[in-house]
């Protein structure tokens, strides 16, 4: 009312001057303490907290993905494990999806009307990351018409991921191009993935771009090769992540309620261990991170992984837990992306035939490994040396072993794990033996849609849903071309 009643008062002035009240009616009306719009870098900072939280957290990693990946099992409320999926869970990590995707689109918008190139190009590649997340676990969701509830948009049509993968090829090149034209502008103290240092950001968003075309490699050669030769053709233009200095591991304060998502699960409850696959393959391979992924079981001292969804609950003290680098510093890390998963992209690549500058596929796999077991405190050559010329490890041009590598380096981040197991079917994992879900061969395929995707967009869903079978299995990833799986 007072300022409504200062406006009708400066209209009587203004009268006499020829102005008018409206021309400033907006800032007369603007509270400067409570701004309408966050500054960009402050929704920076938000959307890699809140998909770090949730995503490579116990509801968004833990409790599934690193199952389906052969990672972890559970040692107790094992459910998850076994496929008895949670609904109010699935509606949490799908509304953080498109929170996190239409916050980052604030920024790509905002970035635009301020011309800040470097925002730009890190809203884009934040945005990509998070929607390939988005459509490996769901495979077709809603994309093109997904931020635009603005326009009247409140039920979006689903892209199919033979479309979204295209976009998010395009944008990542987008995103590429914009860092290599050197903007100015600084991403200010709401990167908190890496401090505002934009050639960080800029070999991330090429690096993306490699697991982006390694992963349609054997669906879409033709997309994929390009792709990779162009970036390491041009190492200058598009540099990738070069170093275990480089890793994309977003950093934790420590303080609640920013403490690392493992870490705050494990100082109230004890649910997660590493699984039998894993402890398997690590002693079968005699592979020194075998003492940093775990700790030996509590009543013998040994090594021992427990099964992934077995019918009834195991004994708790005969299994390992989970190494204390991973879930007992409340200061620790969410790994987005490692130096090592690039090497063994390369490496891939290289087998395939394809130009990959510098390096063959057996000194692009043996540094993949190196830097695997530097990044997890294992530094010493003799170590290293007789690791990588034992029987079980040394290159001998096949993909198991490549693949078998490139899985195990991926400890604590599920979501990628669990689509590079997919994709490649190393190690072969069995469905859970207490599913009750059964004639299954493998773990899922895919995630179930939320049910708020039937009661509020059941127009658009129903026939993307009709394409599940019990829940988990039915339609596979588009890039999926296994043959032996049910």
């Amino acid at each position: 009312m007072k300022n409504i009643s200062t406006c009708l008062l400066i209209l009587i002035f203004l009268a006499f001057t020829g102005q008018s009240c409206t021309d400033d009616f907006e800032k007369i009306n603007t509270n400067p303490n409570s701004p309408v719009q966050a500054p960009i870098t402050n929704v920076l900072a938000y959307v890699l907290s809140d998909f770090n939280m949730n995503y490579f957290g116990v509801i968004g990693d833990m409790n599934e993905p690193s199952t389906y990946a052969g990672h972890l099992g559970k040692l107790q409320y094992i459910d998850d494990s076994r496929y008895m999926f949670t609904s109010t869970n699935i509606n949490t990590l799908w509304t953080v999806i498109y929170r996190d995707l239409k916050n980052a689109q604030a920024i790509i918008d905002q970035a635009d009307k301020t011309g800040s190139k470097n925002m730009k190009a890190t809203g884009l590649t934040l945005q990509a990351f998070i929607l390939q997340i988005a459509t490996d676990r769901w495979r077709d969701v809603p994309f093109t018409e997904a931020f635009k509830g603005d326009a009247g948009f409140i039920t979006p049509k689903y892209d199919t991921q033979e479309t979204i993968y295209p976009a998010i090829v395009t944008q990542l090149k987008t995103a590429a191009d914009l860092y290599a034209a050197g903007g100015t502008d600084v991403l200010g103290e709401g990167d908190l993935l890496y401090g505002g240092d934009v050639k960080k950001w800029q070999k991330l968003c090429n690096s993306l771009r490699l697991r982006v075309a390694i992963r349609i490699s054997n669906v879409s050669p033709a997309t994929a090769k390009p792709i990779i030769e162009e970036i390491t053709s041009a190492p200058a233009t598009y540099p990738v992540l070069a170093a275990n200095t480089d890793n994309a591991f977003f950093k934790w304060t420590g303080s609640s309620p920013y403490i690392e998502p493992w870490n705050a699960n494990f100082m109230t409850r004890d649910d997660h261990g590493p699984s039998n696959i894993l402890i398997n393959s690590l002693k079968q391979l005699k592979d020194p991170r075998l003492a940093v992924y775990a700790k030996p079981a509590p009543s013998d001292g040994e090594y021992r992984g427990v099964e992934i969804g077995p019918p009834t609950s195991p004994v708790i003290s005969l299994y390992s837990r989970i190494g204390p680098k991973f879930r007992e510093d409340p200061t620790g890390f969410s790994p987005m992306m490692r130096y090592s998963e690039v090497l063994f992209i390369l490496a891939e690549a290289a087998q395939k035939g394809w130009k990959t500058g510098a390096g063959t596929a057996e000194t692009l796999y043996n540094s993949g490994i190196t830097a695997s077991l530097n990044e997890n405190g294992i530094t010493d050559a003799t170590v290293i040396s007789t690791y990588l010329t034992g029987s079980d490890v040394k290159w001998d041009n096949t993909t198991t072993k490549l693949y078998t590598q490139k899985w195990l380096s991926l400890y604590k981040n599920g979501n990628e794990a669990w689509a590079e197991s997919r994709r490649t079917d190393i190690p072969v994992m069995p469905a859970a033996t207490g599913s009750p879900f059964t004639g299954h061969t493998r773990p899922p395929f895919r995630y179930p849609y939320p049910p708020t995707e039937t009661t509020l967009n059941a127009g658009n869903s129903a026939s993307f849903i009709a394409e599940i079978k019990d829940n988990f299995w039915g339609k596979k990833m588009w890039w999926d071309t296994r043959t032996v799986t049910n």
